[in-house]
């Protein structure tokens, strides 16, 4: 990420799939948040994937006020893999209705944006640190 390189001039239509987007999600154990992160990055749905601190949530579940322990994920991905990423957690997560919710990144460095973009729409297992 710190290289200087060129940034990647694209047209309109390609630059809206390559927006960024930062998903969020949470987990219950810091263990599961650390293992789903790796799952995702590994499988090239994200660039990076931030596991923050634990925190707490409170929420309404089966009509009652919960209070857990929870570690919210910060996921930096493209917008053309917002409905693969979606699945992948839906199907990956302990929760029966796991927060999965995107954000469109606004403004990106086009330095950290280049990167992301090298990341994520090359061949998995090409190296991008050259």
């Amino acid at each position: 990420m710190g290289r200087d390189r060129p940034v990647p001039s694209f047209d309109g239509e390609e630059i809206a799939w390559l927006q960024m987007l930062v998903v969020l999600t949470t987990c219950p154990a810091v263990e599961a948040a650390e293992a789903l992160a790796e799952q995702i990055v590994e499988a090239r749905l994200a660039a990076c994937v931030q596991v923050l601190p634990r925190m707490t949530s409170v929420y309404v579940w089966e009509g009652e006020v919960q209070r857990e322990s929870e570690y919210l994920l910060l996921i930096k991905t493209l917008r053309e893999k917002w409905d693969e990423l979606r699945d992948f957690i839906a199907n990956h997560h302990s929760y029966d209705v796991p927060e999965i919710v995107a954000v469109d990144a606004e403004r990106v460095s086009e330095p950290y944006q280049s990167w992301l973009n090298d990341v994520l729409t090359q061949q998995q297992g090409t190296d991008t640190s050259s």
